[in-house]
Protein backbone atom coordinates (compact mmCIF):
# COMPACT_ATOMS: atom_id res chain seq x y z
CA UNK A 1 0.00 0.00 0.00
CA UNK A 2 1.14 3.69 -0.48
CA UNK A 3 1.50 4.43 2.94
CA UNK A 4 3.67 1.36 3.63
CA UNK A 5 5.72 2.59 1.15
CA UNK A 6 6.59 5.72 2.34
CA UNK A 7 7.06 7.87 5.01
CA UNK A 8 6.18 11.67 3.65
CA UNK A 9 2.47 12.78 2.83
CA UNK A 10 1.31 16.12 1.56
CA UNK A 11 -2.19 16.58 3.42
CA UNK A 12 -3.82 19.19 1.05
CA UNK A 13 -6.66 21.46 2.90
CA UNK A 14 -5.09 20.62 6.68
CA UNK A 15 -6.57 22.79 9.50
CA UNK A 16 -5.35 24.05 12.53
CA UNK A 17 -8.88 23.10 14.58
CA UNK A 18 -8.24 19.99 16.68
CA UNK A 19 -11.82 19.12 16.41
CA UNK A 20 -11.43 18.95 12.49
CA UNK A 21 -11.31 15.31 10.64
CA UNK A 22 -8.77 17.02 8.35
CA UNK A 23 -6.73 17.79 11.52
CA UNK A 24 -7.05 14.65 13.64
CA UNK A 25 -5.80 12.58 10.63
CA UNK A 26 -2.61 14.28 9.60
CA UNK A 27 -1.90 14.22 13.62
CA UNK A 28 -2.29 10.62 14.09
CA UNK A 29 -0.16 9.95 10.86
CA UNK A 30 2.16 12.02 12.48
CA UNK A 31 2.25 10.02 15.87
CA UNK A 32 2.93 7.00 13.99
CA UNK A 33 6.32 8.31 12.36
CA UNK A 34 5.15 10.08 9.22
CA UNK A 35 6.23 13.77 8.21
CA UNK A 36 3.24 15.32 7.16
CA UNK A 37 3.57 18.58 4.77
CA UNK A 38 0.68 20.62 4.98
CA UNK A 39 -0.61 22.19 2.41
CA UNK A 40 -2.93 25.50 3.10
CA UNK A 41 -2.86 28.86 2.38
CA UNK A 42 -4.53 29.83 5.21
CA UNK A 43 -2.21 28.53 7.59
CA UNK A 44 1.83 29.67 8.35
CA UNK A 45 1.94 26.33 10.85
CA UNK A 46 0.03 23.59 11.68
CA UNK A 47 1.35 20.29 13.63
CA UNK A 48 4.45 21.62 13.88
CA UNK A 49 5.22 21.72 10.72
CA UNK A 50 5.58 24.92 7.99
CA UNK A 51 2.58 25.03 6.08
CA UNK A 52 2.62 25.80 2.33
CA UNK A 53 0.16 27.31 -0.21
CA UNK A 54 0.05 25.11 -2.49
CA UNK A 55 1.63 22.03 -3.42
CA UNK A 56 3.70 23.88 -5.98
CA UNK A 57 5.69 25.57 -3.30
CA UNK A 58 6.77 22.46 -1.63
Amino acid sequence: SILESTKTIAVVGISDKSDQVNHTVPQYLQSQGYKIIPVNPALDEVLGEKAYPDLLSI
